[in-house]
C-alpha cells in the first residue's frame, strides 16, 4: 500500500533535491568559485585619510560607502594624516595592514587630487584589496616599487570628491562577485613615490627623514630594521640629530633608560624612532614632520 507521505510528498522532494544539487554543481563549476575565479569574501572596509574630523567629510565618505555595502563594518585607521603627506599615509597603512584578515578592503583618501587628472588605483596583495589615489602611497606602503595595479574608471566630466567615493563604493560592491579581470579594468603601472632619498652614496651614512610623530611625540624615521641591519653589518653606529644630539645604543623598550633620557628603538612596525622615556622627543629636540632642519643621520663605524 502506498502511503500518503510517499504519494504526495516523497516524489516531489526527490525532484527538488536533484534540482538543488544540479544548481549547486553549476554554481561551483561556472560561478565565482570556478577554478581561477576565486572571489574574496569581504570582512571589512578600512578608511585612512587626511580629511581630519573638523568637518563632515569623513561622514560623507562613510555614508556613500554604506550605500553600496550597508552591512560591511567600516574601521577607521586614521583621519589625522598631515595634508598631502604621502609618506606619513604610507607608513600608517604599512603599520596596520597585516593585522587585518583576508578579504579586507583598504580605502585610502589621502591627497586624492594630487594630479590634474587623478587616477583611482586598485591593487591586490595578501588576500586584500587596496583602493587608493595613484600618488605613490601604495608602492611605499606595500614595498612594491614597480607593481602593476588596475585603473578604476572615474566620470569623464572630471571627478569630484563624491564622484571618487561613488566609484570606490561601486568597485567594492562589484568585487564581491567578480575579479578585476572580470570587470575589464585596464592595467596601471603605479606611480613611483616622489621625494624618496636615494640609496646611501657610501657604506657609512644614512640620511633620515621624519615620517610620523605619534601621540607621545615619539619621532618615527624612514629607516626599517631590515635596512638598518643590512647597513650596519655588525658595526657600531651613532645616530646624530639637531647638530648636537647623538645616540649610540639601540634600546628594546623605553625603560631601558631612566625617565627623561633619550633613546632610539625599533617600534612595532619595524621602524626606527627617537624617543624620550616618559617625555616628548619631538618638542624637546625641536624635531618636526618633514622639517628642513632636523639634520638626522646615522653613521656606522
Amino acid at each position: 500500500m502506498i502511503t500518503c507521505y510517499q504519494s504526495k510528498y516523497y516524489i516531489p522532494c526527490v525532484k527538488q533535491r536533484k534540482l538543488c544539487i544540479a544548481l549547486f554543481a553549476a554554481y561551483f563549476c561556472f560561478g565565482p568559485f570556478a577554478p581561477g575565479k576565486f572571489i574574496y569574501t569581504m570582512s571589512c572596509i578600512t578608511l585612512l585619510s587626511d580629511l581630519s574630523l573638523q568637518d563632515a567629510s569623513v561622514g560623507v565618505a562613510k555614508g556613500i560607502l554604506m550605500q553600496y555595502m550597508p552591512d560591511a563594518p567600516i574601521i577607521d585607521i586614521s583621519h589625522e594624516v598631515t595634508p598631502f603627506n604621502v609618506r606619513q599615509a604610507a607608513y600608517l597603512l604599512s603599520s596596520v595592514r597585516k593585522n587585518f584578515p583576508a578579504g579586507t578592503v583598504h580605502v585610502v583618501l589621502c591627497d586624492i587630487f594630487s594630479e590634474k587628472s587623478p587616477r583611482l588605483a586598485l591593487f591586490e596583495a595578501d588576500g586584500c584589496y587596496y583602493l587608493s589615489p595613484d600618488n605613490g602611497i601604495l608602492p611605499l606602503a606595500l614595498g612594491t616599487e614597480s607593481a602593476t595595479a588596475w585603473e578604476c574608471v572615474l566620470p569623464d566630466n572630471g571627478a569630484t570628491f563624491t564622484d571618487w567615493l561613488h566609484t570606490t563604493g561601486r568597485m567594492i560592491q562589484e568585487l564581491q562577485t567578480k575579479t578585476p579581470a572580470d570587470l575589464g579594468l585596464k592595467s596601471l603601472q603605479l606611480k613611483a613615490p616622489a621625494g624618496i632619498p636615494a640609496e646611501p652614496t657610501d657604506n657609512h651614512t644614512i640620511n633620515c627623514n621624519v615620517i610620523h610623530i605619534d601621540q607621545y611625540e615619539n619621532v618615527v624615521l624612514d629607516v626599517t630594521k631590515q635596512q638598518f641591519d643590512a647597513m650596519a653589518n655588525g658595526r657600531s653606529f651613532r645616530l646624530e640629530f639637531m647638530l648636537i644630539e647623538e645616540i649610540t645604543e639601540l634600546s628594546t623598550g623605553y625603560n631601558d633608560v631612566r625617565p627623561g633620557f633619550k633613546l632610539c628603538r625599533f617600534n612595532n612596525s619595524g621602524y626606527l624612532e627617537i624617543c624620550v622615556n616618559r617625555g616628548k622627543a619631538a618638542s624637546l629636540f625641536g624635531l618636526k614632520l618633514g622639517g628642513k632642519y632636523n639634520d638626522i643621520k646615522i653613521n656606522f663605524r
